[in-house]
């Protein structure tokens, strides 16, 4: 479901907005800032699972759009985001195996949006992003993925390698990419089956790439190393429609 998105400035909007359960992807507090509102905050970002994330004086004036934010800006998500059992249910109305992508750390909006598009194209049930180091559903992110953003549920969780052990639980092999694995067209990536993409920069964590049981990489032959993180997740994503089609 679509929410408007935007900057919630001030103790008292922040406050409102959490208790209210407005989906906040991040909170922006002034470094230094220790009195009963932002302790509130804190204790409510708890419950809610929002980042919080300590910053300057200057930044938040960067940030601010009414001149008026009191030490805090809280982000707010473009999007509701589904759970993971959304995900799995969505694979159980199509009678289909689950396919669902795990992103681990992917940080530009126009990534995360061109994969969700290529997610929904592709027959994916649903995208998982972690709550931290990461981006969140910005308008941005809407707006790349072409309204994608309406049709596959994005989770956002706490903690991968957590998330992928559960889903080991409902029967589904995990295929990481990375350059140094095997090639994607000797792997079995059929049945049910989450294909984990990581950071643009530094690839998958090691902590999320040992509970992986696949390391696939994509045949490369040009000069240099490595795909753009939405790239590598379209070729990948499309082996993997190759697969359920039976070529």
């Amino acid at each position: 479901m679509e929410c408007k998105e935007t900057n919630i400035e001030g103790r008292n909007a922040v406050i409102e907005a959490l208790r209210a359960g407005r989906p906040i992807d991040r909170i922006y507090i002034q470094d230094g800032c220790q009195d009963g509102p932002i302790n509130t905050i804190k204790r409510e970002a708890k419950k809610s699972d929002a980042v919080i994330r300590y910053v300057d004086k200057e930044r938040l004036d960067h940030m601010s759009e009414t001149g008026k934010h009191q030490g805090v800006i809280a982000i707010a998500a473009a999007y509701e985001y589904a759970t993971v059992e959304d995900i799995l249910e969505n694979a159980r109305k199509k009678n289909e195996d689950p396919f669902i992508l795990i992103l681990d750390g992917i940080e530009d909006p126009h990534n995360l949006g061109a994969i969700i598009r290529t997610a929904n194209l592709a027959g994916a049930h649903g995208v998982i992003i972690p709550k931290d180091r990461a981006v969140g559903l910005t308008p941005t992110v809407a707006r790349t993925s072409a309204g994608a953003v309406n049709f596959t549920p994005v989770a956002k969780v706490t903690n991968i390698v957590r998330t992928i052990e559960d889903l080991k639980k409902e029967g589904l092999w995990f295929a990481c990419a990375a350059m140094d694995g095997t090639s994607m067209y000797d792997l079995d990536l059929s049945g049910p089956l989450g294909l984990v993409i990581g950071n643009e920069g530094f690839g998958v964590r090691a902590s999320v790439f040992d509970h992986c049981d696949l390391i696939a990489s994509i045949p490369m032959k040009g000069d240099i190393d490595s795909l753009n993180a939405s790239v590598a997740a379209g070729v990948l994503c499309y082996e993997v429609v190759r697969r359920r089609l039976g070529k």
